[in-house]
C-alpha cells in the first residue's frame, strides 16, 4: 500500500505523489533545446524527486548522467588531478543504470586524465557521437570551491564553442542545488569565507553565465495536489471532497512540497484519515508543534543573518511593507531560502505555516515582551469549548494600560502587535493557532485570523494615524468580513499618544456586520 512521503526520494511506486508531469515536459523542453541550466529551490522542496522523474522522461532518448556532491570529501575537491577522477568515476557509476555499453562505460575511466586541459579533451573524445544529459544535485556543497569553479569554466567553454561548430560536450547540464551556481557570492557571504579583495575575489564572478533562466514553477498548485488525493480517494475512499480539500491544503502550505505531504501524512497516519476542514486544521497544529530539519534551518537562516531576521520581523510584526528588489541581498537570501516570496503587495512570508511557526519563534525570542505578559488563564476566555474574544480583547486592553505606563513610545509601536499575539497564543494554544494575513499587511493595519475548534475570529490590528484614518477603519474591515463571509469582527487600535488610557470599548454596527471596537 502506498504511503505519503516527506523522508528523501518520492517514488510513484511507493509514495502518493503529485503529478508532476507538466513540470517534467516544460524542464525537457529546455533538454531538448540543449540548455544549460540551474534548479535552485529551498531544503525539501522536491528537487531530488523532479530530477528523479526528469531522468525517467530522458531515458532512451539521451544518456543520463545523474550524479551528487552529496557526501563528497574535501579531498575530492583538494586538487584537479583529484577531482577529474571523482568526476569520470561519477560518471561511469550512472551510467551503468542506462543504456550504455560497457565498452563505453569502460572508456570513462582515463589515468592519464589529470589536469582539467586533459579532461576537457576526454569530455570531447567521449561526447562526440553521444547525447548526454549530465545532472549534478547537491552542487553547492562545492560551489565555493576553486576547483569545482574552474571545472565550471571549462565546460562554459566548451559550450560556447559547440555553438561555433568548434566542439563536442554534453548535450545538456543541469546543475541543482538551494543556492544558483550563478550567485556564488551569496553563500559565501553565509559561510563567512567572503573577502572583498584578494585572490578569492576571482571566483565571485561566475562562470555560468551560460544558464539559461529556470522559470518552472516547483511549488504544487491546488489541481497538483488535487491530482495525489484523487490517487488516494480511489484507493481507501474516505468520500473527501479532493478539490475543496486541496484547496485548503493548499491555503496553509502555498505549495510547499514537503508542507503538502506532511499535512497529508498527519491527516492519514494520525488523525484516522479525518479529510475535512478540521482534519486539515487539527494537522496544522500537530506539524507547528513538531521539531524537525526544515523548521530547524528556518530558525537557523533567521539566526545566522541579523538582516534577514530584521526583514522578516519588520514584515510580519511591525507591518513595514517591503517591495521586491532583486538586488537586495537580504531579499534575495529570503527567496533562496523559500521564507519569502514576491507578490503584488510586495514581499510577503512564503506560505501560512512558515507565517504562524516563525511568529510564534518571535514570542518565544523576545524576552522583553515576555517579561510585560502575565496573568489570564485559557479558562478564563474559554467556557464549554467555546472562546470568547471579546472577554480576551477586554482583558488584553486592561492589561495593556498597565504596560503603557512603564514602557516608551518606540518600544511599544515596534512591540505592540507582539504584545499581543504574545497575550493570545497562550490562551488559544493547544485548541487553535492564529494566522497573519501578509498580503493584507501594512504598515497601519494588519489582520489576524484565529482559528478555534469550529469557532473563527477575525482581528484587525490598527496604529492609530488620526481620526480620518480611524474612520476608514470600519469600511476596511467590512470589506475584510465580506469576502471571508463573517458577520463579526473586532478592532484593536494601538493609540501611541501620552493620554489617558482609561479603556474604551464598543459593539458597532457596520451596515450588516458587527464590530467589536477597542482602543488601546
Amino acid at each position: 500500500m502506498k504511503k505519503f512521503n516527506v523522508t528523501g526520494l518520492c517514488v510513484p511506486e511507493d509514495h502518493y505523489m503529485v503529478d508532476v508531469s507538466g513540470k517534467i515536459a516544460q524542464i525537457k523542453g529546455l533538454v531538448d533545446n540543449r540548455c544549460y541550466f540551474t534548479i535552485n529551490r529551498a531544503r525539501q522542496y522536491g528537487k531530488t524527486t523532479i530530477l528523479n522523474e526528469l531522468k525517467k522522461s530522458l531515458d532512451g532518448e539521451y544518456l543520463c548522467v545523474s550524479t551528487s556532491f552529496e557526501g563528497l570529501g574535501s579531498e575530492s575537491f583538494s586538487s584537479s588531478e583529484s577531482f577529474c577522477h571523482v568526476f569520470m568515476s561519477l560518471i561511469r557509476k550512472s551510467l551503468r543504470f542506462t543504456s550504455a555499453d560497457m565498452e563505453y562505460i569502460k572508456k570513462w575511466a582515463d589515468k592519464d586524465v589529470v589536469s582539467f586541459e586533459a579532461l576537457s579533451d576526454h569530455i570531447t573524445a567521449m561526447c562526440k557521437d553521444k547525447k548526454i544529459v549530465l545532472i549534478v544535485d547537491e552542487v553547492d556543497k562545492a560551489s565555493n570551491n576553486q576547483i569545482f569553479l574552474h571545472f565550471l569554466s571549462i565546460l562554459r567553454s566548451k559550450f560556447l564553442d559547440r555553438q561555433k561548430g568548434m566542439d563536442y560536450t554534453f548535450h545538456s547540464v543541469i546543475l541543482a542545488g538551494v543556492y544558483d551556481i550563478k550567485n556564488i557570492k551569496l553563500k559565501m557571504i553565509q559561510e563567512g569565507t567572503y573577502t572583498p579583495s584578494g585572490t578569492e575575489n576571482k571566483i565571485y564572478n561566475s562562470p555560468w553565465n551560460i544558464a539559461v533562466a529556470f522559470k518552472v514553477d516547483m511549488s504544487f498548485n491546488p489541481d497538483e495536489i488535487g491530482s495525489m488525493l484523487e490517487v488516494y480517494e480511489v484507493d481507501h475512499q474516505t468520500g473527501m471532497s479532493v478539490e475543496s480539500i486541496s484547496k485548503e491544503v493548499y491555503t496553509y502550505t502555498g505549495g510547499y512540497p514537503f508542507l503538502v505531504s506532511r499535512i497529508c501524512q498527519i491527516i492519514d497516519e494520525e488523525l484516522n484519515k479525518s479529510w475535512t476542514y478540521s482534519g486539515v486544521q487539527d494537522a496544522v497544529q500537530i506539524f507547528l508543534d513538531e521539531k524537525n530539519t526544515l523548521f530547524d534551518d528556518l530558525f537557523k537562516n533567521l539566526e545566522n543573518n541579523k538582516n534577514l531576521y530584521e526583514l522578516i520581523y519588520s514584515i510580519l510584526i511591525v507591518g513595514e511593507k517591503r517591495s521586491y528588489s532583486i538586488d537586495n541581498p537580504t531579499i534575495d537570501l529570503g527567496v533562496v531560502y523559500g521564507i519569502i516570496k514576491n507578490s503584488k503587495q510586495g514581499v510577503i512570508v512564503s506560505n501560512r505555516v512558515f507565517e504562524i511557526r516563525i511568529c510564534n519563534y518571535f514570542i518565544s525570542k523576545d524576552e522583553e515582551v515576555n517579561k510585560l505578559i502575565t496573568g489570564v488563564l485559557q479558562s478564563d476566555v474559554v467556557r464549554n469549548g467555546k472562546f470568547n474574544m471579546e472577554l480576551c480583547i477586554l482583558k488584553f486592553a486592561e492589561h495593556y494600560a498597565e504596560i503603557f505606563n512603564k514602557s516608551d513610545t518606540e518600544f511599544l509601536e515596534r512591540h505592540g502587535r507582539l504584545l499581543f499575539l504574545s497575550y493570545l497564543k497562550p490562551l488559544i494554544n493547544g485548541q487553535g493557532f492564529y494566522h497573519i494575513e501578509s498580503q493584507l499587511t501594512d504598515s497601519r493595519r494588519m489582520d489576524i485570523v484565529v482559528d478555534f475548534g469550529n469557532q473563527q475570529f477575525i482581528i484587525e490590528l490598527k496604529i492609530w494615524r488620526g481620526q480620518q484614518y480611524q474612520s476608514e477603519a470600519y469600511m476596511q474591515l467590512y470589506k475584510y468580513l465580506e469576502s471571508k463571509h463573517a458577520y463579526e469582527g473586532y478592532l484593536l487600535t494601538f493609540d501611541f499618544r501620552k493620554r489617558d488610557k482609561s479603556l474604551g470599548a464598543e459593539w458597532v454596527i457596520v451596515n450588516d456586520k458587527r464590530i467589536f471596537d477597542v482602543m488601546v
